[in-house]
């Protein structure tokens, strides 16, 4: 018995003796042990409750691909190139790099776990099984980079609409490439993340890799190790996230609707649903990067997606690569 499957057997959150776990696997109950502790070394909190056996906390589901794509609207299925669910990966944008030209137009990999996943500037994105989603979308275009300019912008209004899809309210968008919750009306902890990997031409045509991680249900010991303020989506729905199959399909869904629509009009055909998002707008914030630091209030962002920041002489400054972070008042 692997950890998938073994995880695979606790997804109801009832106990399940160690004693049944070695039977249906014929393997001893020390080698239960062992993956028990190496799903714990994942991130995930499997009790051990005396003579009932493991269990954990909550139900989860296992993501399955037939899952997701019967979940999806019918014409948009056919017109996927591959939709893959894997146990573990790297991460899932790495592998769609290293599928490079043999993998198809919209193409979506989803992990179970990934043993290095990434976010912007190379930071550690956590990737714990069957809590959260990870997954990642190749879309070509004939356009250049110059027309990708409000790319991860777009995509985070794409993540807003599949959780709108999904009923959950109470986030909103930090530039350039965060989600977040939204707290007493500021921006509060990390949701998830957007990763836009661009590789061609600067006239054309180009491909886009956009990765995604979102936060369905964090324990105590990963919002400790993220080092950073963090929410999930559990905390917006009561205590219990939506199904992550169906959650999976309803970000593929949006994701390459999204794409698509981008494809034909770029950042503009978003921009109003990001100032309506935008989390930045008004707040006193600052900037650091390559030339130091400064601050400012947020002024919502230009046609391509660059940060708008109105200083202390009142004129408006352009950023186009910072760390943003809201000032305490």
């Amino acid at each position: 018995m692997n950890p998938a499957q073994l995880l695979a057997a606790l997804a109801t959150g009832e106990p399940v003796s160690g004693v049944a776990l070695a039977a249906q696997a014929k393997v001893t109950r020390a080698a239960i042990w062992k993956q028990v502790e190496a799903l714990r070394a994942h991130g995930l909190p499997v009790e051990a409750r005396g003579g009932a056996g493991y269990r954990l906390p909550w139900p989860l589901q296992m993501l399955d691909a037939g899952q997701i794509r019967a979940a999806l609207p019918a014409s948009l299925a056919r017109s996927l190139g591959a939709l893959e669910v894997h146990w573990e990966l790297d991460s899932t944008s790495s592998e769609l790099q290293r599928r490079g030209a043999q993998a198809a137009d919209c193409s979506v990999l989803l992990a179970e776990t990934q043993t290095a996943g990434r976010g912007r500037r190379g930071r550690e994105w956590l990737s714990p099984p069957g809590l959260n989603l990870h997954l990642s979308c190749l879309k070509r275009f004939e356009q250049g980079f110059a027309a990708m300019a409000g790319l991860s912008l777009a995509i985070g209004v794409v993540v807003l609409r599949a959780l709108e899809t999904l009923g959950i309210a109470g986030a909103g968008l930090k530039w350039p490439n965060d989600v977040l919750a939204i707290a007493n009306g500021r921006p509060g902890g990390k949701l998830g993340g957007i990763l836009v990997e661009l590789s061609g031409e600067y006239q054309g045509p180009c491909t886009a890799i956009v990765g995604i991680g979102l936060n369905l249900r964090l324990t105590p010991a990963l919002r400790a190790q993220a080092g950073q303020p963090t929410c999930d989506l559990a905390s917006l729905a009561d205590g219990t996230p939506p199904n992550r199959n169906r959650a999976a399909a309803a970000l593929v869904a949006a994701l390459v609707d999204g794409l698509r629509q981008f494809e034909r009009g770029g950042f503009a055909g978003f921009a109003d649903d990001y100032a309506r998002h935008d989390l930045l707008r008004g707040q006193p914030l600052r900037m650091s990067g390559a030339l130091g630091e400064c601050d400012g209030i947020g002024a919502g962002v230009d046609a391509r997606g660059a940060l708008q920041v109105r200083m202390a002489d009142g004129s408006v400054r352009r950023v186009e690569s910072a760390d943003v972070s809201v000032r305490r008042a």
